[in-house]
């Protein structure tokens, strides 16, 4: 009987490891979705500084005679063109990049809100965070149960 015993682990270090490995897996989950978020709002914003630099240039050959020369970087490459051949371009340009920093936005939204359910799924605390809206209400102590995770 002795040898049967040996081979198989008890009840509590099975739930304890089984318990620690969901906590890891939901903190790499959490971890993952901040890090979306934040890729996605970077490139917004490097995509909002390269609408700003569109619209300086559009401002500026808006006053230009339409015959003039100008030049413009192409996939590496710098070529001639008159002003009234790269403006309607530039204008194109921006207006697509509007829509595109508008779907970016709305994903940098959604994914706030996904991470919001995530963390009151998985009752996930940040580091440093004010958490004196679920510590006054209990009295000071948290209900029994509910165990959360503690993210840096």
């Amino acid at each position: 009987m002795a040898s049967g015993d040996a081979g198989f682990p008890t009840a509590a270090k099975v739930g304890n490891k089984q318990l620690k490995l969901n906590q890891e897996q939901v903190v790499a989950g959490f971890n993952q979705l901040r890090e979306q978020q934040r890729a996605v709002a970077s490139k917004c914003s490097e995509l909002e500084m390269e609408l700003n630099e569109h619209r300086l240039v559009v401002d500026t050959l808006k006053d230009v005679d339409g015959d003039r020369k100008c030049f413009r970087m192409v996939g590496g490459v710098l070529v001639e063109r008159t002003v009234k051949e790269v403006l309607p371009a530039l204008e194109h340009n921006m207006e697509q990049l509007s829509k595109l920093i508008e779907s970016l936005n709305a994903q940098v939204v959604a994914k706030g809100e996904e991470l919001t359910k995530y963390r009151e799924k998985y009752n996930i605390k940040i580091k440093g965070e004010d958490d004196t809206k679920g510590t006054d209400s209990g009295g000071g102590k948290e209900k029994p149960g509910t165990q959360g995770i503690l993210v840096s």
